[in-house]
C-alpha cells in the first residue's frame, strides 16, 4: 500500500489537524494500527484522519491527546477542523467526497448533488424546508452548487451514478426543471464525465430498495460508504460493510440500463417534460 501523502496544511483546518497527528504518531514511534489500539478505532481509521477523509471528533481529539501526550493541542483545535457549511449529517461525506479520486452513487428517489442543477437544487432544498428563509435556500443551493464543481476536472474524480427510474419521474419543480435537469445528466454522460444508468421499473426488486448509498475510493486512505437516510446519514469505513456495500452496487448496475440506452431515456424524458411545459 503507498506510504501516506504529504497534505498542506495552508489548505484546510483538517488537513493541518492530520499533518499534525501524522507528526506526532511518528514522533511516538507508533503505527498507525497500534495508536487506533488505543484510541479503540482501526488502524484505517486513524489513516483516514491523518489524510483528513474523516472528521476528527472532540472524544477522538482528547483520546489522542492523551495517547500522544499533546496536552490539549487537537482538542483545542478539532472545532475549527470540523466547521462546516453543510447539513452535520452530511458534513463528513461531502468534505470526503472532495477528496475522493472516484465515487460511486445510487439514488433512489432523486438526482444525486453532484449532479443537480441550481433550479432543481432549489426545488429540493425548498421541499425539505418548506418555510426556510429565501437568504437561507440561496445559502444551500450555493453549497450543492460549489460540489458540482468537482466535475471541472475533466478525468477526476470518476464518477459513476445509477439512478433509479423514481427520481426521473418524480417532478421536481416542475416540468421545466425537470427537463433541464434531466439534460445537465445526460450532457454529462455524453461528455463522457461521468457514467450514468437508470435502474428501470422493470428491473423489480432490487438489492438497494431500502436507501441510497454513496462509495467513495481515495488515493492514499481506505474506502469510505455512506449511507443516507431522511435527516440523517452514515459514514462507514468498516471493510466488511464497504465490501458488502460495493457488491450491492455492482448487483445495482447489472439490473440498470446500459449508459448508452440510460442517456437516450434522460433524453426522451427531457423532451417529454418539455412538451408538458410548453404544449
Amino acid at each position: 500500500m503507498p506510504g501516506p501523502k504529504d497534505l498542506d496544511p495552508s489548505s484546510s483546518p483538517r488537513a493541518m489537524l492530520g499533518a499534525e497527528l501524522r507528526h506526532a504518531r511518528e514522533r511516538a514511534g507508533l503505527s498507525q494500527e497500534e495508536l487506533g489500539q488505543r484510541l479503540f478505532v482501526s488502524g484505517s481509521f486513524v489513516g483516514q484522519l491523518e489524510q483528513a477523509t474523516r472528521r476528527m471528533t472532540r472524544d477522538i481529539a482528547l483520546l489522542i491527546d492523551q495517547a500522544l501526550g499533546t496536552g490539549d493541542f487537537f482538542s483545542r483545535n478539532c472545532k475549527a477542523a470540523a466547521k462546516s457549511k453543510y447539513p452535520e449529517h452530511f458534513a463528513e461525506a461531502a468534505e470526503a467526497e472532495a477528496l475522493a479520486v472516484a465515487i460511486r452513487e445510487y439514488a433512489p428517489m432523486l438526482i444525486p448533488g453532484l449532479l443537480q442543477t441550481p433550479a432543481y437544487a432549489r426545488a429540493v432544498n425548498v421541499a425539505y424546508e418548506p418555510t426556510a428563509p429565501e437568504k437561507t435556500i440561496d445559502a444551500w443551493v450555493e453549497g450543492r452548487m460549489a460540489r458540482t464543481r468537482l466535475l471541472d476536472d475533466s478525468t477526476r474524480p470518476m464518477v459513476w451514478a445509477v439512478l433509479d427510474e423514481a427520481a426521473l419521474r418524480r417532478v421536481t419543480g416542475g416540468p421545466a426543471v425537470m427537463a433541464g435537469a434531466l439534460r445537465h445528466v445526460a450532457n454529462l454522460g455524453r461528455r463522457r464525465r461521468v457514467i450514468v444508468q437508470v435502474l428501470p421499473f422493470g428491473a423489480g426488486a432490487h438489492t438497494a430498495m431500502q436507501g441510497s448509498l454513496k462509495l467513495m475510493d481515495f488515493e492514499d486512505a481506505a474506502p469510505l460508504v455512506y449511507l443516507e437516510g431522511v435527516r440523517t446519514g452514515r459514514l462507514e469505513d468498516d471493510p466488511a460493510t464497504v465490501a458488502q456495500m460495493r457488491l450491492t452496487y455492482e448487483l445495482l448496475a447489472a439490473s440498470a440500463l446500459p449508459p448508452e440506452n440510460s442517456l437516450a431515456l434522460l433524453e426522451a424524458l427531457a423532451q417529454d417534460y418539455t412538451h408538458e411545459e410548453h404544449p
